[in-house]
């Protein structure tokens, strides 16, 4: 089977598709629920840290997919 991307492109976009899968594990956590107030959803790592990384995944894998490589 022909891809029709280069193996550092397919290798850069399964990198990418990871960090973004991490961004969007560092924003899970406990919900608030009817009875109970959890102030943990509005820590840090969830409405901050796990958006950029998922943002800098995303950024990575249009540059991923658009990169040319050196021409030999």
């Amino acid at each position: 089977m022909k891809f029709h991307l280069p193996k550092i492109n397919l290798i850069l976009i399964a990198v990418s598709l990871c960090i973004i899968v991490i961004g969007f594990a560092l924003m899970t956590g406990e919900p608030s629920g009817a009875t109970e107030y959890n102030p943990d959803i509005f820590s840090t790592r969830r409405i901050t840290v796990g958006p950029m990384i998922s943002l800098f995944g995303f950024v990575m894998m249009i540059v991923a997919i658009l990169w040319k490589g050196r021409k030999k």
